[in-house]
């Protein structure tokens, strides 16, 4: 599998691992979404496959429907969706995604999340050059469909990793911008979409001794304990990356 199936899941857990934050997170996503082309998943590409997410992540179904009518009401807090980069301490690279009704407050307590863990906030092109933004996409397709011919009229869609996971359930991951031509190509195809996401994969990994990993695991904590944070990444080797 390629490098964002792999970062993916080791981050996963880490990123996860409270589940009303999950919860809260994807609400917010969701949110936006209903914002920005409405509240029929069958007409808002996006939100379908944010509830798929959901789904995945045993989001309960009632919380999705309090998402989405949150979204329509006319007392609804509008989020903008804002992208931070910094550096952290021992020079590791860090890109935030959040999702924030007040970009002053967000702002403020990113960057003092980064300077009280020895880190400082960077300015926009900082360090996005580090990383490549990925799509990722897990759905399930009948056993009779070749899985060669699937493969190669994937890859004409920009996939440029396709692992098939076991008789129906394939993964795949491209370059962020096939997120739609891909999206279309598996509902016209009458693929089920498990889920779909963006990743923000390191080009290059920076290999820490346990104590460097403990001071910037202790700062990809306190981002993630932020209510306005979406995603954390980091070009900091995992130790059980090979």
């Amino acid at each position: 599998m390629g490098r964002a199936f792999e970062y993916r899941k080791a981050r996963k857990l880490k990123r996860w691992g409270n589940m009303a934050r999950t919860f809260t997170k994807i609400g917010k996503e969701i949110e936006i979404a209903v914002k920005a082309g409405g509240p029929d998943p069958s007409a808002n590409t996006r939100l379908r496959i944010l509830m798929q997410n959901a789904k995945a992540e045993n989001m309960p179904k009632e919380n999705v429907e309090r998402a989405i009518k949150r979204a329509t009401s006319k007392d609804t807090t509008d989020y903008k969706e804002v992208v931070y980069e910094g550096y952290g301490a021992h020079g590791i690279a860090f890109l935030v995604e959040t999702a924030t009704d007040n970009t002053n407050r967000t702002v403020a307590n990113i960057r003092m999340h980064f300077s009280r863990c020895g880190g400082t906030l960077g300015n926009s092109g900082s360090v996005a050059f580090m990383f490549e933004h990925k799509c990722i996409f897990k759905f399930h397709a009948p056993t009779e469909v070749d899985r060669e011919e699937m493969e190669l009229e994937m890859i004409d869609l920009g996939v440029d990793e396709f692992a098939p996971e076991d008789d129906t359930t394939v993964s795949v991951e491209a370059p962020y911008e096939s997120f739609g031509a891909i999206q279309k190509w598996l509902d016209d195809k009458g693929f089920e979409i498990v889920s779909g996401e963006g990743a923000r994969i390191p080009t290059d990994y920076k290999e820490l001794d346990a104590e460097g990993r403990a001071d910037i695991e202790k700062l990809v904590e306190r981002l993630e304990e932020d209510d306005d944070v979406v995603n954390v990444y980091h070009n900091m080797k995992e130790v059980d990356e090979e």
